[in-house]
């Protein structure tokens, strides 16, 4: 058992014993135990390497400095094509001309990431690997097509833009730094330059508060030593979910023979949602401790709340409460892996003029990986947001008549949201063609049958044609506006001649 556990790990082995003795792959144990040491590296560098106290210079060598040191504990030797992958894409950047570079980097920073995947999964046959290295390398691949995309678009009126090109070292310490080298989440370059700078609190101030409120915060900067120990709650809880539950539910269960043969379907449907909800809590636990880790460096101030409280979700990843009671497929997906959306759409839904939406689940399949099981969920996910559109714009209007009809819309609604991304989702866990066919051939593929027959059924406009719709509406409102105060100047000409 330890030696199949050592040799399933290419970082370090410093901590086998640990992993001996709580049973764990070494893999894991690093990563926990890096990510929890970067915690602490977060409150030494928000405390004693402070904007005010030291030089951006300084906190982005220190930065890079820890995150190159976590990614070789980890990763061993293959920490190494972070550097390869963000040099490859630097040099892009550098050397191809402003109009093209965007699409030249993101090809580069693309392939680059499908190459190692492919080679990790099929040549070096790592399979069900969980600490693999590619997993960071998918960070800074939304990191450095982020950055890509933002200096071409400098020249726009599109916000968010990079408005230089960075130095190599600001480079390195946006990608590797050792808030987010192990599991993210991706940032706008300008947040993370505006917190390196110690610029992050200035604008928001304005923003988000006024008058003597204003003013208070100006003086003290916000703790986020709060929200930190909530996160941190909420890490230790989602922990002790996924290993209470993750051996007794495995989803692995719902395709055995005799459980598929013996337990009715309702049953069956029953048990698929609790397994993926004995599921959920571990990315909860990863991106939790990611998101505490980046707050306890003091990056993530999002502004204040209406009873000025500060917000630390710049870079939130998740909000579990709106995933669990989703009452729609665009909800479940809006508050899941939060981040990794924003990127999909900069880069792929709001720049692809045909079939956005497909696209989009394309990119995020090649994204993921190169599992079969990632494609038949991305593929299966394209159906079901193009079902779960056609009902919420044909169905839903009658619910709305009255409290009563929709809140049973909503239940409803719950109900068949989680059966949908349970049933999506089954092939992104099982990874094989085999188990994932064997899977919807169980279900008989009611629920493909199901969304495309609402699809076909159901008409629902292109996205053009809402956007177009929706200028029309705005300039038939503005000149019945116009039209309005014209006349209401005649009648008031007309009433003075009168007077006259």
């Amino acid at each position: 058992m330890a030696t199949q556990t050592t040799a399933s790990c290419t970082g370090s082995t410093l901590l086998q014993p640990i992993s001996e003795i709580i049973n764990l792959p070494l893999d894991q144990v690093n990563f926990v135990a890096c990510q929890l040491f970067a915690l602490l590296m977060a409150v030494w560098f928000r405390l004693y390497l402070h904007p005010s106290k030291t030089s951006p210079f300084i906190r982005h060598v220190v930065a890079t400095l820890l995150g190159f040191y976590l990614a070789l504990f980890c990763f061993g030797w293959y920490s190494l094509h972070f550097l390869v992958q963000s040099g490859l894409s630097y040099s892009v950047m550098v050397f191809a001309g402003l109009e093209h570079m965007h699409k030249y980097c993101f090809i580069v920073t693309l392939g680059y990431l499908i190459l190692c995947q492919i080679t990790r999964v099929y040549v070096f046959d790592y399979g069900m690997y969980s600490a693999d290295f590619t997993g960071p390398m998918m960070v800074i691949t939304q990191k450095i097509t982020s950055l890509a995309f933002e200096i071409h678009d400098g020249k726009t009126s599109v916000s968010k833009v990079c408005a230089r090109m960075p130095s190599l070292l600001e480079y390195l310490s946006y990608n590797c730094n050792f808030m987010g080298i192990l599991a993210g989440p991706t940032c706008s370059y300008n947040d993370y330059m505006a917190f390196i700078e110690g610029t992050c609190y200035q604008p928001r101030h304005q923003e988000n508060a006024n008058g003597k409120e204003n003013g208070k915060y100006k003086q003290s900067e916000p703790s986020p030593k709060n929200d930190v120990i909530s996160k941190l709650c909420t890490c230790a809880i989602s922990l002790a979910i996924y290993l209470s539950l993750c051996k007794l539910l495995p989803v692995e269960h719902s395709i055995d023979d005799d459980f598929v043969s013996s337990t009715p379907f309702h049953l069956q449907i029953i048990y698929l949602y609790l397994a993926m909800l004995a599921l959920r809590p571990k990315y909860y636990f990863v991106w939790t401790l990611a998101d505490a880790i980046n707050n306890a460096a003091g990056f993530g101030f999002n502004g204040y709340n209406k009873d000025g409280s500060p917000r630390w979700d710049l870079i939130s990843n998740l909000r579990i409460l709106d995933i669990e009671f989703a009452t729609s497929f665009k909800m479940f997906l809006d508050n899941w892996n939060i981040q990794t959306a924003l990127w999909l759409k900069r880069v792929c839904y709001e720049r692809c003029h045909i079939n956005p939406t497909a696209a989009t689940f394309l990119l995020s399949a090649m994204w993921h990986g190169v599992y079969p099981g990632y494609y038949l969920t991305f593929l299966t996910g394209i159906v079901m947001t193009m079902a779960a559109r056609a009902v919420r714009h044909n169905i839903r209007p009658y619910f709305l008549v009255s409290d009563s009809y929709k809140c049973i819309y909503d239940v409803i609604t719950w109900a068949c949201t989680q059966v949908a991304i349970s049933y999506t989702v089954v092939p992104f866990v099982l990874l094989a063609v085999g188990p994932s066919l064997k899977f919807y051939r169980s279900w008989c593929f009611c629920l493909h049958l199901l969304c495309l027959l609402v699809v076909v059924a159901l008409p629902v406009k292109s996205r053009r044609g809402q956007v177009k719709e929706q200028q029309d509406g705005l300039q038939k409102d503005s000149l019945q506006d116009n039209q309005t105060e014209h006349n209401s100047t005649d009648n008031n000409c007309n009433q003075k001649d009168k007077a006259t």
